[in-house]
C-alpha cells in the first residue's frame, strides 16, 4: 500500500492523474449537452462540445488530439456512425463511446462494428455515463482504477467495493454513486438538483426527498458527520472532521 494511504485517515485521497482529459462531445441535443457537460465539469476533464457530424469529422480530423469521444448516432450534417466508420479509416484510436436512441441489437452490433468502444442507449443516468467514460480511459491508457480514500473509508471503483476502518459495508447502486461523488469531490459542496441528476439523470417522477433519504442512508451506515449539510444549498463531505466532531 502506497505510504500516503497508511496516513490518518482524517483527510483524502485520490490516486488519479492530475493531467486533464480532453473529451469531444458531439451531441446535437442542447439540453442533453448541456447536461453532460455539467456532469463532466468536476471530473477534471476539458470539453470541447459539437453539434454537427461534419464538424466532428473534421475534429478528429485535425491535429488536435483527444482522449476519448462521446458520439452521438443521429447528428444533423453527418450521421454519427459515419462520423465513426471515417475516423477508424483514418486510422484514429479514439475511445469512443455511442450514444444513441437506437436500443435494438442490430443497431448495438453496427456501432460496436464500426469502430465504438462502448454504447449507452438513450436516456441513461449520467452516473453510468460518468462511470463508461472513466472505465474508456483506463483501458485506453492502461491505468488502474482510482483508489478513494477519505475519514476512514476506503472505495474502490473498479470492484465496486467498500470498506470503513477495515469493516467491509455494503452499500445500493445509488448509495455507491452518490458516495464515489462525495469522495472524489471532498469539500465541495452539492446542490440538491445536481446530486439528483447526478444519481437518477433524467428519470422523471424522482421523489423530492429522494437525496436526503440516501444521504441519510450513508450517515447511518458509516458516522452522523459523514455528509454535511449546507442550509439552503445542500451537502458536502469535509476532507477533515469540522471541530463539532473532534
Amino acid at each position: 500500500m502506497p505510504a500516503a494511504a497508511r496516513r490518518s485517515a482524517t483527510c483524502c485521497h485520490d490516486w488519479r492523474n492530475d493531467d486533464p482529459m480532453r473529451i469531444l462531445l458531439v451531441e446535437d441535443d442542447p439540453s442533453l449537452a448541456s447536461g453532460i457537460r455539467l456532469a463532466l465539469k468536476p471530473e477534471h476533464y476539458t470539453v470541447d462540445h459539437l453539434a454537427d457530424g461534419a464538424m466532428a469529422r473534421a475534429a478528429l480530423q485535425g491535429d488536435e488530439p483527444f482522449d476519448a469521444v462521446i458520439l452521438d448516432l443521429g447528428l444533423p450534417g453527418l450521421d454519427g456512425m459515419r462520423v465513426l466508420e471515417g475516423a477508424r479509416r483514418d486510422g484514429n484510436r479514439v475511445p469512443v463511446l455511442v450514444l444513441t436512441a437506437r436500443d435494438a441489437v442490430d443497431d448495438r452490433i453496427k456501432g460496436l462494428d464500426a469502430g465504438a468502444d462502448d454504447y449507452l442507449v438513450k436516456p441513461f443516468e449520467v452516473a453510468e455515463l460518468k462511470a463508461r467514460l472513466r472505465a474508456l480511459l483506463r483501458r485506453s491508457q492502461g491505468q488502474a482504477s482510482p483508489l478513494l480514500e477519505c475519514r476512514g473509508i476506503r472505495l474502490d471503483p473498479a470492484s465496486r467495493e467498500v470498506s470503513y476502518q477495515g469493516e467491509a459495508i455494503v452499500l445500493s447502486r445509488r448509495e455507491f454513486t452518490l458516495l464515489q461523488e462525495f469522495m472524489g469531490h471532498p469539500g465541495r459542496v452539492f446542490t440538491r438538483d445536481t446530486l439528483t441528476r447526478l444519481v437518477y439523470g433524467w428519470e422523471e417522477d424522482v421523489e423530492s426527498n429522494a437525496i436526503e433519504v440516501h444521504v441519510h442512508h450513508l450517515r447511518r451506515k458509516f458516522f452522523p458527520g459523514l455528509i454535511r449539510t449546507v442550509r439552503g444549498i445542500g451537502y458536502v463531505l469535509d476532507r477533515a472532521p469540522r471541530e463539532a466532531e473532534a
